[in-house]
């Protein structure tokens, strides 16, 4: 069997679900023993897709009925020109919830997937019914390390190169971020071991850049980044949530420090936070046998 076709099977019954009038891409695999575990639902980070999850979900699905689904924008699901922000994607994922599944789940997210499952577990309670997250993705994060006196600033610049300067540079810029040697470059800056980053990896993340409107939804994406609305501060959501909660964190992590972890554990003491020494922002695909094994730990200690 050829290794794309591998990966396909590995990724479960592939089906598209029209949202809105846009396309969605999302999988599903049904629990081989029958249980009444709660099911999950996986949502991958930035620039992913429900082939992040490779490692992980026949694993789970052993004892759980799983689904991933791609946000909007991302993997397979339609390259959209909209209003970008993390509030449109938690709608997306009820929605889906809604259409699909109906019982209260288990959200597992990574990085910006774990922001958005945060935000739906605020938002939609009746839906959620614990949180595994993954190096949580902290927008936030820049403006906390930036001084109060330049944030005027920061938003001028930012504005003029998302509404000026990237229309002008958009197809040259994409052109070039698309191409896999400078995927390859960025997934060794997310992964630690570079064992890691492998030829399947690479092709994961160049294929959806391929797509048809790819460019314009690149640029409604970065502009809506630069809105106030664009994500909620974790910080005010963390101490409102009263469900079980565990945090997992790649400690070599070059986006979003181990200090960002530090500081949401003090925000709820529901939260277990995990540290894994030797691992960097995508620990469910750098090291999955341990993620697996400690979620689904977790999830026999406080949600069966």
């Amino acid at each position: 069997m050829n290794p794309t076709a591998n990966l396909q099977q590995r990724l479960g019954n592939q089906r598209d679900w029209i949202w809105r009038g846009w396309r969605i891409r999302y999988t599903y695999i049904r629990a081989v023993q029958t249980s009444q575990k709660p099911p999950i639902i996986f949502l991958h980070g930035f620039a992913g897709s429900i082939a992040n999850w490779r490692h992980n979900l026949e694993v789970f699905s052993a004892s759980h009925t799983v689904y991933a689904l791609d946000i909007l924008c991302f993997g397979a699901s339609e390259k959209a020109t909209a209003n970008y922000s993390v509030d449109l994607w938690v709608n997306q994922v009820h929605d889906f919830w809604e259409t699909f599944v109906g019982q209260p789940v288990i959200l597992v997210g990574h990085s910006i997937g774990s922001l958005i499952s945060l935000t739906a577990a605020a938002t939609y309670p009746e839906m959620v019914k614990g949180l595994a997250m993954t190096n949580l993705a902290d927008p936030s994060l820049e403006k906390e390390q930036t001084p109060a006196f330049l944030y005027p600033a920061v938003g001028f610049v930012k504005n003029i190169v998302a509404s000026i300067a990237l229309p002008l540079l958009i197809k040259p810029f994409f052109y070039f971020i698309r191409k896999s040697g400078f995927i390859r470059y960025g997934l060794n800056q997310a992964y630690v071991n570079p064992k890691t980053v492998t030829d399947e990896l690479v092709e994961i993340y160049a294929t959806p850049p391929q797509d048809r409107g790819s460019p314009g939804a690149l640029l409604a994406l970065v502009r809506s980044s630069v809105s106030p609305n664009y994500s909620p501060n974790i910080k005010e959501i963390l101490p409102t949530l009263s469900i079980p909660m565990l945090l997992i964190w790649g400690k070599q992590d070059r986006f979003f420090p181990v200090k960002s972890a530090e500081g949401f554990a003090k925000c709820n003491n529901k939260l277990q936070v995990i540290y894994l020494e030797g691992v960097g922002h995508c620990p469910h695909d750098e090291c999955p046998e341990r993620v697996n094994k400690e979620i689904l730990g977790w999830i026999d200690k406080y949600l069966d």
